[in-house]
């Protein structure tokens, strides 16, 4: 009789043998055990389902050759001696005794996704999902199919970082989905070096090479970061810096609205202001086609995207200035009048902001510096309420352009709006609120005799006038 032996799969890697959502994401992390647990999972599935199709993808023939040909091969050694599944080396795939198909591939451009999309499969493991366009990753989902009851799964591994990763980041880290996209299909399960406890037994030093890093490296690579990554502009935001609970705001401070606007996404952001010139982002917007909002998912018109604004403004909250890139007033050759004409007969008289775009991310930078509050503790001069989800999702996610290094990169376009709003407001001279008025200091004065005295210097008598000033 021939035993497989998996081995002992570590609490983390656990969960991720008995998930059962559509799309289970596993790892954050360097050395978390992704890539046996991909495999184990793998050959469990095709152990337990006679038939069953299963495909492992990996982004470069040399690394599927390495992460899981070769180590394939030695765990299932003595399966294949004894002629329980066997290796095709031209077809790159597993064939189990009971009819299941382990399938290898790589899929290092575009013309290399066309080889799976006709195919049908009953799971896809996607190894370093992060290392995927989302292009490609929805073209995948649409392959695994087919009339039998099986399951019906795409495992991911995944770390923070590489031309996935927003997406990847969307679905499992902050969860923001699409209306065709159910939440419920997504489990994500973190895993760091730390969970690994064979690693940590066998390569003491593996740990000690990650915790030597670069601090952006480290932060990525061993604790698992999701805002911090290779290529990120806004390396200085910090969700626990600039991220805070929402609070009651003080009647005194200044209120700004600020928004981008197309039919793309209409994304708008609520300022305001405190007596230090300290700016909270509390209320948000985000909506349009990107994110399949406004009527019929396809964005707003102009007028509708005014009475969304106004309709998210309580009544009675006074917006001290409406701001907006100067392209809102560009005239529509058709109609001759420009949006933010539009935009005024609906009631919001729309302020120009600055067009200069370097200037503007430079100015956002600034707003994340810290500075020293009136109580000496050092904060941000910008931070953003825990509520405003879409602006804390792609303000860390937006990257260098690779041609303009200064500049933010326009894709992917969807990250691009909230913090293009958010421009606005930093570039414009927004003032500090003003100081509330102190209460006059209640002192008491009184007549005695002829003389007016202080209440201090005063010696009532018995029967003596007494006069509150």
């Amino acid at each position: 009789m021939v035993t497989y032996r998996l081995g002992k799969p570590n609490p983390k890697q656990v969960l991720f043998f008995k998930a059962r959502a559509k799309y289970i994401a596993y790892g954050g992390a360097r050395g978390g055990g992704k890539s046996w647990a991909l495999r184990g999972k793998a050959t469990l599935l095709a152990w337990r389902y006679a038939g069953i199709r299963v495909l492992i993808l990996r982004r470069t023939y040399p690394e599927l050759t390495e992460t899981f040909v070769k180590p394939l091969k030695k765990d299932l050694a003595e399966v294949l001696r004894a002629g329980m599944a066997q290796y095709r080396e031209t077809d790159k795939e597993f064939v189990f005794g009971n009819g299941s198909l382990v399938m290898l591939g790589y899929c290092d451009n575009a013309a290399d996704l066309n080889r799976y999309q006709g195919a049908e499969y009953d799971v896809i493991f996607i190894d370093e999902a992060t290392q995927w366009p989302e292009e490609w990753f929805i073209t995948l989902t649409a392959c695994v199919r087919g009339a039998n009851d099986f399951p019906k799964r795409i495992y991911l591994t995944c770390n923070p970082g590489g031309v996935g990763h927003n997406w990847v980041k969307r679905l499992f880290i902050d969860r923001e989905y699409k209306p065709t996209e159910n939440p419920e299909d997504y489990v994500f399960i973190p895993a760091k070096v730390y969970d690994n406890e064979v690693l940590m037994q066998k390569d003491p030093g593996y740990l000690k090479s990650l915790e030597n890093l670069p601090e952006k490296l480290r932060r990525g690579w061993l604790d698992g970061e999701w805002d911090l990554f290779d290529g990120q502009y806004f390396a200085e935001f910090r969700r626990e810096r600039h991220v805070v609970r929402p609070f009651a705001l003080p009647g005194s401070w200044r209120r700004y609205v600020t928004l981008d606007y197309g039919m793309d996404m209409l994304a708008v952001l609520w300022i305001a202001v405190d007596e230090q010139g300290l700016a909270y982002v509390y209320r948000e917007i985000y909506e349009g086609r990107d994110n399949g909002k406004g009527e019929g998912g396809r964005g707003h018109i102009v007028s509708a995207a005014a009475k969304r604004i106004l309709d998210c403004t309580p009544a009675g909250e006074h917006i001290d200035t409406w701001l907006a890139p100067p392209d809102l007033w560009n005239r529509n050759r058709d109609s001759g009048r420009s949006t933010a004409e539009i935009f005024a007969e609906y009631g919001i008289p729309l302020t120009r902001t600055g067009n200069d775009r370097i200037a503007g991310w430079r100015a956002v930078r600034e707003y994340l510096a810290d500075t020293v509050d009136e109580q000496g503790q050092v904060v941000p001069r910008l931070r953003i309420f825990e509520t405003c989800r879409n602006l804390i999702r792609t303000l860390p996610a937006v990257q260098f352009d690779e041609k303009r290094p200064e500049d933010v990169a326009n894709e992917p376009h969807e990250l691009t709006h909230a913090p293009d709003a958010l421009r606005g407001f930093c570039v414009y001279r927004s003032a500090p609120a003003d100081k509330p008025p102190q209460a006059p200091k209640v002192g008491i004065e009184v007549f005695y005799g002829h003389g007016l005295q202080s209440s201090a210097d005063a010696t009532l008598g018995m029967g003596d006038d007494v006069y509150v000033v």
